[in-house]
């Protein structure tokens, strides 16, 4: 019988998954790698997509997560090398988007960090027992997903004094005097969504998780 995993599957099938997230992360990887825009900023904005899948695999067999999870959070990783490669102010096609007078990539970005944090947090409480009621496990994962977004706004600061104008790029601005507020909002708007749009499937990729095999 074949044991269902709200998308792996059987355990052959969740393996060819598993390399094929890896191939699509080394691959994307390799590519953001290749002459980027800015070093420094290339280096800056791919750490944290490396540092989190090095964090999957040493937390692979002792806690792993639901297929929909590893997506976002391989989704999430493809953004932040893209903003590594061209830097966020100069990603192609969101020049102008929609009649903005900026590049709007960051925001994107910063939707993602609000939706997946959010959740990793959600799936992380669920698991773990940490909160009774729906709505307070809405609150705290909303809590979370800002607290991530305003600790990377506070890294982005440090960054910027310790490197100067060699952080502008990093900061990616653009002369928007809102920009850290309004890159927190898209957090937030993040946050929501993803609890609007995808509890219920979480809710059964979750009980699925509990009857998977080794």
């Amino acid at each position: 019988m074949i044991v269902q995993d709200g998308g792996f599957g059987s355990l052959s099938r969740r393996s060819t998954i598993k390399y094929l997230w890896i191939g699509l992360f080394l691959a994307v990887l390799t590519w953001s790698g290749i002459n980027p825009n800015d070093q420094i900023t290339w280096m800056l904005e791919v750490f944290p997509a490396v540092a989190g899948a090095i964090l999957l695999a040493l937390t692979y067999r002792s806690f792993r997560l639901t297929s929909l999870l590893y997506i976002l959070i391989l989704a999430h990783c493809i953004v932040l090398m893209i903003g590594g490669h061209y830097t966020y102010a100069e990603v192609p096609f969101f020049d102008g988007l929609f009649g903005a007078e900026r590049n709007n990539y960051d925001k994107l970005g910063h939707l993602f960090q609000g939706f997946v944090p959010a959740m990793i947090a959600r799936e992380v409480l669920i698991r773990k027992h940490v909160v009774n009621g729906r709505w307070w496990l809405s609150l705290f994962v909303i809590c979370v997903a800002l607290a991530f977004s305003a600790f990377y706004e506070l890294i982005e600061w440090w960054v910027a004094l310790l490197s100067g104008e060699g952080a502008h790029a990093f900061l990616g601005t653009q002369g928007y005097i809102w920009d850290t507020q309004s890159d927190m909002a898209c957090a937030l708007i993040g946050a929501i969504s993803a609890l609007i749009i995808l509890s219920r499937y979480h809710d059964k990729q979750i009980e699925a998780l509990d009857t998977l095999p080794e």
